[in-house]
Parts: C-alpha cells; sequence; structure tokens
C-alpha cells in the first residue's frame, strides 16, 4: 500500500445557502457544538495538509472570522458565484508551492458526517491507483438531485442467490451486492442531475463533492473547463470528464455510510445531522467506557471528552470542552458547558458553565454555576444556589438558597442559608474573602469587598460591612419593636384580624379560672 501524503485542503463555503431562510451564512451553523465548517476540517485535520483554504463568498467576513488564526489555514474570496470548478482554480491560486504530484483534497463546507477514516481511505485508494482524480461516493436509494457517476463497467449480471432465506430478503440482498458491484469499475464521467438522461438519472451511485486530485493533473484540467451546460457555470465534475478523456485514471471510494456524505441545505437536514451526531458521539463514549443511561435524551458536542466509568443520566446537554472524570455522575436534567467534574463528583438537574467540580464535590438540584466558579474536593453547592467567579474551598458547603459572586472561600466553611455575597455597588464588582473553619449564618448579607478572617463566625440576619478578624462574631443588632393589636385596628375584618380576635379568645378562656373554684379575697 502506497504511502499518501497530502499537500492541501481546499474547502468550499462561498455558497449562500438560501434555503436555510438565515441571515447566518450556513456554514456558520451549529450542530454538536461545531459549525458545519468546523465538522468538515476536523475531518480533513488527521490528513496532514500543510496547507487549508477555505474559499468564501457569502457572508465572506463572518466565515473567515470564524476560522481567523488557526495555523496553516487561510480564507480566499470567490468574487462571483461560477461554480465549483472557478471556485478550486480561486484556491489553487493562493497555495504558492504546489507540484506537479502533489496531492490535494476538495470538500464541500456544508457536510458534518464526513468522517476522517474515510477520507483517509480515499486518499489511499488515490495513491495506490495512481489516480489523476479520486472521488467519494455514496449508494443512496433516492439519487434525485445529485451527480451520478458513470463508471466504465455499464452493466454487471445481478449474483444469483444461493440461500434459504425469505425472498424479499434474497431480492433486497443480491440488489446491494449487484449495486457494489456496479460500482467496482472506474469512473468514466459526473452527470449532473439537469444534464441526466433517464437511464443516467437511474443510476444509484452518487457524487458526494469529496475528491483528492493530483496537482498538475487538475490545473490542466480547470484551464480547460467551459460554461457550456444547463447552469452556466465551470463545474468540477467536469474534470473528471477531461481527465478521462485525456487517458488519466479516474478511481473512486464507496463511502461505508451514505448518511457521511450528506450535506445540510436547510434547517430539517441540519436537525437530522445533530441527531445521527448525538447517536455517534453517544456510541462512541459508550465503547470507550462511559455509561449513558438514555442516549435518546443525552446530547454531547464534539469536543466533550470522557474518561471510564463517567455516568450520564437521562435529558443531560453536555457542550463544549466539557470533561466527565472517572466515577464522576452527572444528571439527570442537567446541561454543562465548558465544565470539568473531576472523580467521583456529582451534579443534579443543575446548569454548569465553565466551571469546575473538584473531586468528590457534589452540585445540586437546581443550582447555577455561572463561569469562574471552582467547587473544591468533597465540596457541596446546594439547592438553588447561585455562583459566579467564586472560588470555593475543599470540604466547604453552600446548601441552599444563597448567592455567592466574586468571593474566595476557604476549607470546611459553612454558608448558611440565604445569604448574599453582595458583589455590585452600581459600578464596579467587588471582592469577599472567607477563610477557613467560617460559619456564616442565615440571611447574612457580606457586603464587598470585606474580608472574614478563619474561624469567624456572624449571626443570622447580620450585615457584615467592615471585615471580621478570625475568631470573632460578627452580629447585625436592633431592637424588636411589638405593637399589640396592630392588626384589628389597621386590617379590621380581614382573615388575619379575625384570626388574631379567635387567638385572644381561646387565650382568654384557657387563663380564666373555673366556675367551680371558689375566688379568694385577699
Amino acid at each position: 500500500m502506497t504511502q499518501a501524503r497530502l499537500s492541501a485542503a481546499i474547502v468550499l463555503a462561498a455558497g449562500a445557502g438560501t434555503r436555510m431562510r438565515s441571515a447566518t451564512p450556513k456554514v456558520l451553523h451549529r450542530v454538536a457544538g461545531r459549525t458545519l465548517l468546523d465538522h468538515v476540517l476536523a475531518a480533513a485535520a488527521p490528513l496532514g495538509a500543510s496547507h487549508s483554504v477555505v474559499v468564501v463568498g457569502h457572508g465572506r467576513e463572518a466565515v473567515a472570522a470564524s476560522v481567523e488564526g488557526r495555523p496553516g489555514l487561510r480564507t480566499v474570496v470567490q468574487d462571483r458565484q461560477a461554480g465549483t470548478g472557478h471556485a478550486v482554480r480561486v484556491a489553487l491560486g493562493v497555495l504558492e508551492g504546489l507540484r506537479p504530484a502533489d496531492l490535494v483534497a476538495v470538500l464541500p463546507g456544508d457536510t458534518p458526517l464526513l468522517t476522517s477514516a474515510t477520507l483517509a481511505a480515499l486518499l489511499r485508494l488515490h495513491a495506490d491507483s495512481r489516480a489523476a482524480a479520486s472521488l467519494l461516493t455514496a449508494l443512496v436509494d433516492d439519487p434525485t438531485g445529485y451527480g451520478r457517476i458513470v463508471r466504465a463497467q455499464a452493466t454487471v449480471a445481478r449474483p444469483r442467490a444461493q440461500t434459504d432465506a425469505p425472498a424479499s430478503e434474497v431480492q433486497a440482498t443480491a440488489g446491494q451486492d449487484w449495486d457494489r458491484a456496479a460500482a467496482a469499475g472506474s469512473v468514466r464521467a459526473v452527470v449532473e442531475q439537469r444534464d441526466a438522461d433517464p437511464a443516467t438519472a437511474a443510476i444509484r451511485e452518487i457524487n458526494a463533492g469529496v475528491y483528492v486530485f493530483t496537482v498538475g493533473a487538475l490545473r490542466s484540467a480547470l484551464g480547460r473547463l467551459t460554461t457550456d451546460n444547463a447552469q452556466g457555470e465551470e463545474y468540477l465534475t467536469d474534470v473528471i470528464g477531461l481527465l478521462v478523456t485525456d487517458g488519466e485514471t479516474v478511481s473512486a471510494h464507496v463511502a461505508p455510510d451514505a448518511a457521511e456524505t450528506a450535506g445540510v441545505n436547510d434547517r430539517v437536514q441540519l436537525a437530522a445531522a445533530g441527531a445521527a451526531l448525538r447517536v455517534r458521539l453517544a456510541r462512541a463514549a459508550m465503547l470507550a467506557g462511559t455509561t449513558i443511561v438514555d442516549p435518546a435524551t443525552t446530547w454531547i458536542d464534539a469536543d466533550v471528552t470522557f474518561e471510564p466509568d463517567s455516568t450520564v443520566l437521562p435529558n443531560t446537554h453536555l457542550r463544549g470542552a466539557t470533561h466527565l472524570a472517572t466515577g464522576s455522575v452527572v444528571g439527570p436534567d442537567t446541561t454543562l458547558t465548558d465544565t470539568t467534574v473531576e472523580a467521583e463528583a456529582f451534579v443534579e438537574r443543575s446548569t454548569v458553565t465553565q466551571s469546575w467540580i473538584g473531586p468528590g464535590a457534589g452540585v445540586g438540584p437546581y443550582a447555577h454555576l455561572r463561569p469562574g466558579t471552582r467547587l473544591g474536593a468533597n465540596g457541596r453547592i446546594g439547592a438553588y444556589v447561585e455562583t459566579k467567579a467564586a472560588e470555593i474551598g475543599a470540604g466547604t458547603k453552600v446548601p441552599h438558597l444563597a448567592y455567592v459572586g466574586d468571593a474566595t472561600i476557604g476549607e470546611r466553611s459553612n454558608i448558611g442559608c440565604s445569604t448574599v455575597f453582595a458583589n455590585y455597588d452600581g459600578v464596579h464588582k467587588h471582592r469577599t474573602v472567607i477563610g477557613s473553619d467560617v460559619k456564616i449564618g442565615s440571611d447574612t448579607v457580606l457586603i464587598a469587598p470585606v474580608v472574614v478572617g478563619d474561624g469567624a463566625y456572624t449571626g443570622a440576619g447580620a450585615i457584615i460591612k467592615q471585615d471580621l478578624p478570625p475568631g470573632a462574631l460578627g452580629i447585625t443588632e436592633g431592637r424588636q419593636r411589638t405593637i399589640e393589636g396592630w392588626v384589628e385596628r389597621s386590617r379590621p375584618g380581614t382573615a388575619a384580624a379575625l384570626a388574631a380576635r379567635r387567638a385572644q379568645e381561646t387565650s382568654a378562656t384557657k387563663e380564666a379560672p373555673a366556675a367551680s373554684e371558689p375566688l379568694t379575697m385577699n
């Protein structure tokens, strides 16, 4: 087997994508946490191309900005939408130093299901067959709208089935074998739907729009393209016919799964691609040792990573560069974005973004961890707690109903129910620092900037405006004032007033002496 090396990759991303009905360029619509364009670039990356070019047109500024700064990648503008052949010619114009024997791949920017393994197989076939061009093709039940692959073997006898299987199964199997056999000959042409006669239109093998070319042959053929077709454009597919006429070898690799070659042209296809990626990514995670209890309700982005023996419970969304370590349990009803959950930690029914959950720590239910939250080992964030830019030490607990923003908390401290870290003065955010082994009483308000030393306490309802030294007690005193009879006087006739009257009467009855008891006079 010949060792193949790719010199350059060209990704076609200039189309308007009008069927998306969107102000966003088609290739920038997202599935599984990446744009369509990003999925294609990720699939091509393992091929090791020294240079990549993205051809932009519609929405050029946004598309170019989405890939700006990536090593070895540049964009080129196709000023007029004159066809795929024209787009490739524009891209070759900025690829300096390519030699005639070098290999270049051409990929559509809207095929998010394309895999590196399939591209590598196409590249190997190209090298082994010493081809001038190699195409990726697919066998589909309904080829309408696609370019048909015309092979040198025009007819192949259907194989005679030797089996006791039901007739319907025999027919289906024979048909599949015949299709594979028919797709074994060398490629003679690619005929677009609008240019296909009835016999050609009946062919089920279609062009996936993915190519590997030898540069010298590609340049020669591109220079001879015309616009003599129904669309009045320079078809890249016409390069195939020109190379065949030149006596060059054109090979084709049939994708193992036709769905892999599907492009995205509208929102329906976008959703279908997302569903297919959900199945693919969940399967890969499970085969690598992660338990996913209900894959049908688990959505995983392409950049999420897992360690063996992590567990994902139903209705969980894992987004961005989220990572689940061994023994971690996430879900149900949880969304994590760019978050790390360390070993043996859990997150239950919560939303967590750009945070770190330490080993053995627990979050939820119904917690909201905003960016910059770090929960130390064996720490606890409980129900209806919101955090933001908070460093929470090992063993520290924020059990329920609290807001912790712009804070640093030491180890083994406890933040009482309904505590508020008041961090915003209307202009600037300020930070609160809580030491280790601190007990913050329920309903405390900590007005930043403020420091509470190690081992300090605050009383319930305290308002802490000044620093507390280690071991101190911070309280806010206020004399309770009781106004007897206020409700009956101020809210007469209300349910509260009637309840108060009944209570007073009951109390008076209990306090009155029994009738049989003699009254004593002093």
